[in-house]
């Protein structure tokens, strides 16, 4: 459907149809209006020796240990985009808020497919695991969550290290994800290394999912993300 505007791959997308995209719909992440909010704030910023935009979520949102169980939410800032299989790259850098409580990790990583009821995948990084000398803890450096209903701490109950793994990333420094999505399957990339850091083969939302893209976050993490491009393939699946 190629001349399609955002916008239009955007009604397309919230009333649950797929179209075959442009090869390229976002480059470069575009500019602050582009881009829609839950729950968060989102701004042009330099960082890091480089223009970026920054996001943050208000302190007012992190998640109480004491009164509730802690989970994966849906903060973030999205592009209302028609993405079903494709490559999504970006840098991102997080670091610790000075509120941030004793359980944030940096979280931060990529939402992709996120349609019109809310429903998204989401592979994400907890950059301080990477680097703990709690060899569990390393081990949860990177994630892969379904929301709603497939949220880290059911994934990890039921099938336990099947979607998660160690990477060597940290906070306070850009982190290159390279994310390739066809069908179930969806690979991840770190830094540009020919390995994957983390490879699913079952997205929990089904391969006929599609929608937007977005960078998001959980409590205690400030956000960076940068040099944002997303390519469309087209699978077996939107045909």
């Amino acid at each position: 459907m190629k001349g399609l505007s955002r916008h239009t791959l955007g009604r397309c997308a919230a009333m649950g149809l797929c179209f075959v995209a442009p090869p390229v719909l976002a480059h470069d992440g575009g500019d602050v209006a582009d881009y829609r909010l839950s729950g968060v704030s989102l701004s042009r910023v330099r960082h890091l020796g480089s223009t970026a935009f920054e996001m943050r979520m208000p302190s007012s949102a992190y998640q109480d240990p004491a009164k509730e169980q802690l989970s994966d939410r849906n903060f973030m800032a999205w592009l209302p985009l028609d993405f079903q299989d494709g490559t999504i790259e970006v840098d991102v850098a997080s670091d610790l808020a000075t509120d941030a409580p004793g359980y944030a990790r940096g979280f931060i990583g990529l939402a992709f497919r996120i349609d019109a009821t809310g429903r998204f995948e989401n592979i994400y990084l907890r950059p301080t695991n990477s680097v703990s000398d709690d060899q569990v803890r390393r081990n949860h450096s990177v994630q892969y969550a379904a929301y709603p209903d497939h949220l880290f701490d059911r994934l990890r109950r039921e099938t336990p290290e099947k979607y998660e793994t160690y990477a060597n990333i940290a906070t306070g420094r850009w982190i290159r994800m390279k994310l390739v999505v066809s069908g179930l399957q969806a690979i991840l990339y770190l830094d540009n290394k020919p390995t994957p850091a983390l490879v699913v083969q079952d997205l929990k939302l089904g391969a006929r999912q599609c929608g937007g893209v977005g960078i998001w976050l959980e409590s205690g993490t400030i956000a960076h993300f940068r040099n944002l491009k997303i390519t469309h393939t087209m699978s077996a699946a939107g045909q």
